[in-house]
């Protein structure tokens, strides 16, 4: 193979890693500080803890799709599960309970790989699927106070219960539901799945089952103390020694893409006129709610979040803002570009777009004719 060809193929496979590196130089120039300024700052703007959460919780999801036990589920599944559109509501609403309880990119980690193992076993619409999983953990884990990192970090600093959090986001987060689940019979045939008979079944590696489940909880856990760094090195050492092959599946760019992320978004946020566009649109018709919507398209939900609690103590609204602000444009929720990076689906990325820009307008509607509910601080 040619450089060329080479540069071509990476090129289309890793065109967003691209597009990071080539905004890279144009932030750090509006950034109007000495390039010796900007160097130091840049560690401080990825979020490390983030990062190495990711990397555990990836090796986790690639051990599990080892052992073989995810295909053996969805074909437990799909003999139970005869029809398209009745597997996309199964899914969606799986994905969804998953993400109240173990976070939004947690459960992406888990149904991608096993959406992809339905895939070996019968001709599935694999790719909507996965956006609709994309879709149904952004609303699912609106709901709960560690259903996403915006969330936790708004319930922190708001100093209310985990039933109250619960409450108050409640009515949003079922709204999304419903009408997510009212947009699967669009998307999705009524008829049979064809199941593939004669596709040999992967070995089933029990130990690195075990391994890996028991491992799950664990590495939250370590998570949840903000001992991610750590927990991921441990992790990687012992899959290092106990099943190696599991490392090398390991979809590591992703990594990079997400550190490249953080610098260029922290780098954007950083800029006077995002402050100035932020002022302004609390100012305008929707006030703190239009803010997080569309803040959250050009820096993501999460630092969107971060950034608009400097200008608000209404949590509430913002927490709703920054939940609808996760559909959209693919960059608006860290799960929506996991999905599509664990997909790796030639086309995906416009797919998404034609659902996910739908459910925008949709979630908006619905936070601004709720609009009077959330509370005022």
């Amino acid at each position: 193979m040619s450089i060329a060809v080479g540069c071509r193929r990476f090129l289309r496979e890793e065109w967003l890693f691209a597009l990071l590196v080539v905004v890279f130089p144009v932030l750090v120039w509006l950034a109007q500080d000495s390039m010796t300024t900007v160097a130091r700052g840049l560690p401080e703007l990825i979020h490390w803890n983030t990062l190495a959460a990711l990397a555990g919780l990836m090796v986790l999801s690639r051990g599990l799709e080892d052992s073989g036990y995810l295909f053996s589920v969805g074909r437990w599944l799909l003999d139970r599960v005869h029809g398209a559109r009745t597997l996309g509501i199964v899914l969606v609403l799986f994905s969804a309970a998953l993400s109240v309880v173990v976070t939004n990119d947690v459960a992406l980690f888990i149904v991608v790989p096993l959406t992809l193992g339905l895939s070996s076993v019968a001709q599935l619409p694999v790719g909507r699927l996965i956006i609709f999983e994309a879709l149904a953990v952004n609303a699912g884990s609106s709901l709960s106070p560690v259903g996403n990192p915006q969330n936790l970090y708004l319930w922190q600093t708001a100093g209310v219960s985990f039933l109250e959090f619960g409450l108050a986001m409640a009515p949003l987060a079922g709204a999304l539901m419903v009408a997510l689940l009212a947009a699967v019979p669009f998307a999705f045939a009524a008829g049979r799945i064809d199941v593939t008979e004669t596709l040999s079944e992967p070995p089933l590696r029990r130990r690195l089952l075990w391994l890996s489940v028991a491992l799950y909880p664990a590495f939250l856990i370590s998570a949840e103390l903000g001992a991610s760094l750590p927990g991921a090195g441990l992790l990687v050492a012992l899959y290092a020694v106990v099943a190696r092959s599991v490392l090398r599946g390991v979809d590591w760019m992703l990594l990079a893409v997400f550190a490249l992320m953080f610098v260029d978004l922290g780098l954007l946020a950083q800029l006077p006129t995002i402050a100035a566009i932020a002022a302004g649109l609390d100012q305008a018709p929707g006030g703190m709610l239009t803010a997080g919507i569309m803040l959250s398209q050009l820096i993501s939900n999460v630092p969107a979040a971060i950034f608009l609690a400097e200008f608000t103590e209404d949590w509430q609204t913002l927490a709703w803002a920054v939940s609808v602000g996760g559909f959209g444009l693919a960059i608006g929720s860290m799960a929506n570009l996991i999905a599509l990076r664990l997909a790796r689906e030639p086309g995906l990325w416009w797919a998404f777009h034609g659902w996910s820009i739908p459910a925008l307008a949709v979630g908006w509607l619905i936070a601004w004719l709720a609009h009077g509910s959330p509370g005022t601080g």
